[in-house]
Parts: C-alpha cells; structure tokens; sequence
C-alpha cells in the first residue's frame, strides 16, 4: 500500500520523518510512506506557498499509484487551498482514503461534501512525537492499511458520524464547504483557545441552520485552555448542553478524539 504524506497547512515538522518511517517500517511492512518534498517547504507560516501545498495536493490526489493521503500536521492554511484543488480532483481522487485533524478539517470537509474519498478525522504523521505516540499513529496506520477497528473512537454507534476542531466547524459553517451533516452524530474537540472563545464558536453552532438536522453533538479533548481573567467558571459540558439546547440538538456525552495521545479514528459516514 502506498500512503502519500504532504503538509497542507503549516510549515512541517520534517523530523518526524524518520520515526514515523521506522515506525512504520517494523508494524506496518505491507506500507510504502512516500513523503511529498514540499515537506520540507516554507513560506513563512505555511509549508510552502499556497500554490506549491495546492500543487503537492493535487499530484498525490490525483495519482492512482497512491492508496491513501496522510496528513503531516495541522496549524493553519489549508482553507486558502480549497477554491484551488476542490474543481482540479479527478478519479483517482475518489478512490483514495483521507486522514487528518485539526487545520485539515477544512479539507476533510470539503471532500465529504462532494463525497470524493474516504474521509476521516485521526491522528497524524506528527503525532508520532506524543508520548505514547507509537500507539497513537498506530490507530491511524491500521485503519489505512488494514481497515482495522480497534482504533475507531469506542462511542461510534452505527449511526454516521462526522469530526472536527470546533473553530474549524465553525469557520466552515456559511461556506460552501460544509457538508451536508444531516443525522450525523458530529464530534468536536478543541486546543489552545480560552473559555469565552469556546464560547464564541459555540454560539456559532448553536445558531447554525446547516447543523439543525444533526443527531446529536459528542465532545472530545478540550486542552491546553488559555488563561481566563477572570475566570471563566462555567464547565465545559455544561456549555455544550446550552448549545445544543439551542440548536435543538442532544449533547450525547464525551469523546476519544482530540489533540492528544488518546485521539482516535472517526471515518465520516458509517464506519
């Protein structure tokens, strides 16, 4: 199997490369990790321009000698991709697995509106760097290679499903590229945000029409909060359970995903 790994958002982290590849190498030998030179790129904040993540996107997506695309890391940028690659996806595109978290949502997402491959938020080429990290990347590398379930979020029902960072969801929420989520169990997790701006975005999602139709909302990892001055003194699930009561939605309790070490696979759709 031959997984193409490129980095559509922030410059990469390029040392990660050789763990993830030694990693690989000795669980998963049936896998051939080919990392896209533009890993290696930078543009100030992003890992190479817009056009060269664009080009480095398309080349993989559209090559049918690859199986999969895997995600380096997130941070920002891949949203400035989408209006570029998204009428540029040709056959080959359709038939590859997707999987990534985080800034890649915006592509995640885009995908699965279009139903263009199999989507799936989960770990990443970098998380190998977590402590733990090898069973972190492993729930990623099994399910690409192999269709394993031992790695799939534990609360998956039967029912469709769908993940995303919150203030990715709530930035594509208006957009063309949101997709349809209607019965869909949706799962969201957030990092380095403080309180009131949770709040903020979930005021977004409590009030968005395109989510009204969702079976319910599931939280996952909430970490590295910023500081509130003064403090903020509302729970985080109490915060969901407001929202969802105002989208008209059940909050149906904590998930595996997030940005860290536990963070699990949740393929878009039915699993």
């Amino acid at each position: 199997m031959r997984i193409g790994v490129l980095a559509a958002s922030s410059v990469a982290n390029p040392d990660v490369i050789a763990p993830v590849s030694a990693f690989a190498a000795v669980a998963y030998p049936e896998i051939d990790l080919i990392f896209h030179p533009q890993c290696y790129a930078q543009d100030g904040h992003f890992a190479g321009s817009d056009a060269v993540r664009a080009a480095a996107f398309l080349e993989y997506a559209n090559d049918p000698a690859f199986d999969a695309i895997w995600f380096l890391r997130g941070g920002y940028g891949s949203n400035r991709l989408l209006a570029t690659i998204m009428p540029q996806l040709g056959p080959a595109a359709r038939s590859k697995a997707y999987l990534g978290y985080s800034d890649v949502g915006f592509l995640l997402g885009a995908l699965y509106a279009r139903r263009i491959g199999r989507v799936a938020h989960g770990p990443m080429a970098s998380d190998i760097r977590r402590r733990g990290g090898d069973a972190t990347v492993a729930r990623a590398l099994g399910w690409l290679a192999r269709g394993d379930r031992a790695g799939l979020e534990p609360g998956l029902d039967g029912r469709p499903a769908a993940a995303f960072n919150l203030s990715i969801l709530a930035a594509l929420i208006g957009t063309p590229y949101l997709p349809d989520l209607a019965d869909h169990v949706l799962i969201v997790e957030e990092v380095s945000e403080a309180m009131y701006a949770i709040d903020r975005m979930l005021f977004t999602l409590g009030n968005a029409t395109q989510l009204r139709s969702v079976a319910g909302v599931r939280l996952g990892a909430v970490t590295a909060v910023k500081e509130n001055e003064p403090d903020w003194g509302e729970p985080i699930e109490a915060m969901m359970v407001r929202w969802c009561r105002d989208l008209g939605v059940p909050y149906l309790g904590r998930a595996q995903i997030g940005h860290t070490q536990a963070n699990h696979v949740v393929p878009f759709g039915v699993a």
